[in-house]
């Protein structure tokens, strides 16, 4: 994950230093034999509508409700931004910074906006719908230029993870994929991240589809819950979630993805 261009991002004096840091790490990262770098293209994160709610056991979900923070206002610092606004911005960033990726042999893969809602702080959300993502891939075509396909956002917009992974899959426009489950009372808008084995998305049909076009780059099983070890021992990995959990949900986390991959490559 790569960040530090907030001036990108809201289209301020200084982008293009920024721009210039984003692609001299572009070729260092190809230098280096890394060939994934992620970054976020947000105006404004909602993370005031996060909280903790009780599941199985004890253990912490992590859900978020829009209702009783929509309205927030803009933050002074950053102000309120329209998607035309931030697509211009984010079209400015991608022609300067995928010739460079594409020349190093790094893809970038742009997470969506998480939580999807279309309005944060005034400030709207440009990847937060399906036609959000196939939009983006449209604006440079090039392998460089993907997404991180995750399926529990995928899920929290009330889409079938199945078929957008197909979609993106078949385009080889998945440069990165985060691998958690969800449970979606209202789209967009109100959800709860869960165990994995527990949600609504199938993991194990996830899997089969990310193998069956023989995706090979990262496979990040996050998000991890809140188990009682986690909680008697807050020093371990720093979660931002409340009911996010640390290194024993998130061993979970990666045995459970490394069954499912197993189990999908043993047939």
């Amino acid at each position: 994950m790569i960040g530090g261009h907030p001036n990108t991002i809201y289209g301020r004096e200084g982008r293009d230093a920024e721009i210039k840091n984003i692609q001299d790490s572009l070729q260092a990262a190809g230098a280096a034999g890394l060939p994934v770098v992620e970054y976020n293209f947000y105006a404004d994160r909602l993370m005031e509508g996060y909280y903790e709610k009780i599941a199985r056991g004890g253990a912490g979900h992590t859900a978020f409700d829009y209702a009783p923070v929509k309205d927030l206002p803009p933050k002074p610092a950053i102000g309120a931004h329209k998607a035309d606004q931030l697509w211009n911005n984010l079209t400015y960033f991608l022609k300067a910074v995928m010739p460079v990726a594409e020349k190093a042999g790094v893809r970038m893969a742009l997470h969506p906006n998480d939580p999807p809602i279309p309005i944060s702080h005034g400030s709207a959300q440009i990847m937060a719908t399906l036609a959000d993502w196939k939009r983006l891939i449209t604006i440079v075509d090039s392998p460089s230029n993907g997404i991180t396909f995750d399926c529990g956002v995928t899920r929290e917009m009330g889409e079938d993870p199945i078929e957008v992974c197909r979609y993106f899959g078949g385009l080889d426009r998945i440069n990165h994929v985060h691998y958690r489950n969800v449970i979606v009372d209202e789209p967009y808008v109100k959800y709860a991240e869960v165990f994995l084995d527990e949600g609504q998305i199938n993991m194990f049909s996830v899997m089969k589809e990310l193998i069956s076009f023989k995706y090979n780059r990262g496979l990040y099983p996050e998000h991890p819950r809140a188990l009682d070890y986690d909680k008697e021992h807050p020093g371990g990995i720093r979660n931002q979630y409340p009911g996010g959990g640390g290194y024993t949900g998130e061993s979970y986390n990666v045995g459970f993805t490394r069954a499912m991959m197993l189990a999908v490559l043993s047939k």
